[in-house]
Formats: C-alpha cells, sequence, structure tokens
C-alpha cells in the first residue's frame, strides 16, 4: 500500500490499482505528467483497494480486473456501495465478455484495455471524473456480441468438489504448482482438473473461466 497527498484539492484524485507494482509505477509517473492530476494511493488488491477508497475518497479508481484475494467487479461493487463519490475506471488487459459485463453491472463508469494511448486514459480519466462513460472499442463489441449470442448454459452444477476447490485457487490467480502444494495433488492432477472444468465451463483457457465463475458465482469471494 502507497498513499501520497499533495493537498490540491482543485486535482482529480486518482487511487491506482494493480497487482503488478511496475503497473503502478508506470501509471503513477503517467498521472505525475498531468497538472490537474494526483495519485492519492495505490494498491495491489480488491480489498486493500476497498479499505482505501473508505480512507481517501478518490475521484477516479483505475481498476484490474483480475488480482488475489479479491477481484476486480467485486472491488468495484463494494466501492460504489461504500464510497459512492468514487468512480471506478477498469484498466486490464482482459476483454471477456463475462469481465466487460461484471464491471459495467458492478458500476464502472468505464471498462478500457492496457494498450491504451495515453491521451485516451488521460481523456477517460476526466470523463469518468464527470460521470461520463468510456468504453474501449473491444469492450463494446464485447457488449455486442453479448447481445447477439446468448450464453451457452453454464454447467457449474456438474463440477465436482474437487474441481470446485481448484477453480477457487484459479479465481485467485495462483498457477498450477502453488494449486498442487494447497491441495496436495500433483501438478499433472491439477492440469487434468482444470482442462475438466474449461470443458465444462465452455471455457477456451483459464482467464475465460475465471470470467465465468466470477459471472455466475461458481465460488465463494
Amino acid at each position: 500500500m502507497r498513499v501520497e497527498n499533495r493537498g490540491d484539492l482543485s486535482r482529480i484524485r486518482v487511487l491506482l490499482v494493480d497487482d503488478h507494482a511496475v503497473v503502478r509505477t508506470g501509471l503513477a509517473a503517467f498521472l505525475f505528467a498531468f497538472d490537474d492530476l494526483e495519485m492519492v494511493g495505490e494498491a495491489a488488491d480488491g480489498e486493500e483497494a476497498v479499505r482505501l477508497c473508505e480512507q481517501l475518497h478518490p475521484d477516479v479508481v483505475l481498476m484490474d480486473m483480475i488480482m488475489p484475494r479479491m477481484d476486480g467487479a467485486t472491488a468495484t461493487r463494494l466501492i460504489r456501495e461504500r464510497s459512492p463519490q468514487s468512480q471506478v475506471l477498469v484498466l486490464t488487459s482482459f476483454k471477456e465478455d463475462a469481465l466487460v459485463q461484471n464491471a459495467l453491472r458492478a458500476g464502472a463508469i468505464g471498462y478500457l484495455l492496457k494498450n491504451v494511448s495515453s491521451e485516451e486514459l488521460i481523456h477517460a480519466v476526466r470523463a469518468a471524473h464527470q460521470g461520463r462513460l468510456t468504453l474501449a472499442p473491444e469492450a463494446t463489441q464485447s457488449l455486442m456480441h453479448t447481445v447477439t449470442h446468448p450464453a451457452v448454459p453454464v454447467a457449474g452444477n456438474a463440477l465436482t468438489e474437487r474441481e470446485r476447490a481448484v477453480l477457487h485457487l484459479m479465481v485467485r490467480g495462483v498457477g498450477n504448482d502453488v494449486i498442487a502444494n494447497d491441495l496436495i495433488i500433483s501438478r499433472s492432477t491439477v492440469k487434468f482438473h482444470v482442462s475438466n472444468i474449461l470443458s465444462k465451463l465452455h471455457a477456451t483457457n483459464r482467464t475465460a473461466a475465471v470470467a465465468i465463475a466470477l459471472q455466475h458465482q461458481l465460488v465463494p469471494q
């Protein structure tokens, strides 16, 4: 956790939320270059973000989606409930349909990908502060795809107890080695369970499986 306060109330006060320190460092340097922006703090996961929002009351929260302990959609929902003055702008690497839907349903004011240009990002931060929605083209396309292609029913009830345990750890963002250690099973067994999970959830990869699990609340948060 890092907290800064330069005390200029005329600036847009921004909280950075990302589990990668190098991303937070880069964003902090980016924000510092603009006179109307002020970074007031940074968090490495959703739980910390919710706590800092209640403490710092930022104007805009730049929120990643897939993080340990608490994902971005859950954090967004809690922030909007507990700190409604803070707008949440998603900035992530993931464009899966379920993640976009979850973020917007949770109350995010925008959804951007990390390949966004600096001009687009600064415009989105300012727009978020004014309560205006900003969506990456990929996010707009995702929403259109959801409307025109109804989702295949999720076979969450077909998951075994062990598969649910593996999926729960996948949602927390840990790799196969950690899953194997936590569940006291072999790495090959983890791969077998992950393969079954992807098949049963109609997911093309781990990220999609996590998104589906979060959307349909298949594992406890």
